[in-house]
């Protein structure tokens, strides 16, 4: 065979077979999310005739977020379902979202924020090299302990998880004056069983899918954050993908993330009343101590936008979509 025919294979076989993207994400499997994608997969498969396949590595064994934005950028990974703190090494800029009592308990307010700041978080993606397919909720974050935490000023010298390299997270444990204890997310659950910290964060369903539930024993009834995540893809390998068959993806995604994050916030719900079923002690703070929560998170966006974390054209941006 020469040459010229050798590569005139190359590409009908490329056109015949289509593009896999290798996928991860932290959802193990047997999940509402896991199963789920496994049905997407197929719809894809299916609508696009076999030209987009997703081949999705479940419960993070293609490594922690960071690893696998790395291991995109370098072609052995091509997509995955992140969330804030790896969106963030992205494009710095959406995790204003994230940033602690921006929201509260308001799902609503949070929804029509996100929906008006996405396209500049598009952009931003795709300046970096990655395409968003698209939004999806993960909920309310807990602080949850092994310690009693009575009040704010209990949380002096508490031990917390933060994910490693997450601006925001350590911002936060800073205007607090908490102990910071950098860690990847899959050694939290050993971390709290030995004592290496004494509290860590995530919505309530996370805490029973990672199995958290087995080593806390107190949750703070005030969300730190109402956190969210996006399924990105790498640009280079999503612009080889023909328009009809991106536009097919994209609607059966957005239509999976819809679907996702109603189930999320359902699952959430009924995670709160597990966990408290379980054992675990619900605490609320003093009334006075809440009301704080606006002053931190004023605080903590001039902190963040000192630091180089935020861009004064976000927040500026955030707070207008906000209404403030």
């Amino acid at each position: 065979m020469n040459f010229k025919l050798f590569i005139a294979t190359f590409l009908l076989l490329n056109i015949a077979f289509g593009k896999t993207f290798k996928i991860s994400t932290l959802a193990p499997e047997g999940t509402t999310w896991a199963n789920n994608l496994k049905k997407l997969a197929k719809e894809i498969k299916s609508k696009t005739n076999g030209k987009v396949k997703f081949k999705v590595y479940y419960g993070g064994v293609a490594g922690d977020e960071p690893d696998v934005l790395r291991k995109i950028r370098i072609g052995q990974m091509h997509g995955g379902i992140f969330t804030g703190r790896a969106l963030g090494d992205v494009y710095k800029d959406v995790r204003v979202m994230e940033v602690p009592f921006n929201f509260k308990d308001n799902r609503s307010q949070m929804r029509k924020v996100l929906d008006e700041l996405t396209p500049t978080f598009d952009s931003g993606f795709d300046k970096n090299g990655f395409t968003n397919l698209g939004f999806f909720e993960i909920g309310q974050v807990y602080l949850v302990s092994t310690k009693e935490i009575k009040d704010l000023s209990s949380l002096n010298g508490v031990k917390v998880w933060a994910w490693e390299g997450d601006d925001v997270a350590e911002a936060l444990v800073k205007e607090m004056k908490l102990v910071s204890v950098p860690l990847a997310l899959p050694d939290v659950l050993s971390s709290l069983s030995t004592g290496v910290i004494d509290a860590a964060y995530n919505s309530t369903m996370g805490m029973l899918a990672l199995q958290w539930n087995s080593k806390i024993k107190f949750l703070v009834n005030y969300p730190v954050t109402y956190s969210i995540g996006a399924f990105l893809v790498s640009k280079k390998v999503w612009g080889k993908v023909d328009a009809t068959n991106q536009k097919l993806v994209r609607d059966l995604v957005a239509e999976f993330l819809k679907k996702n994050s109603d189930d999320t916030i359902k699952e959430n719900k009924e995670a709160f009343d597990a966990l408290k079923a379980l054992g675990v002690k619900v605490i609320t703070f003093p009334s006075g101590d809440t009301a704080k929560g606006d002053t931190i998170n004023n605080n903590l966006f001039q902190k963040l936008q000192t630091n180089g974390v935020l861009s004064k054209e976000i927040i500026v941006q955030f707070k207008k979509a906000k209404g403030q």
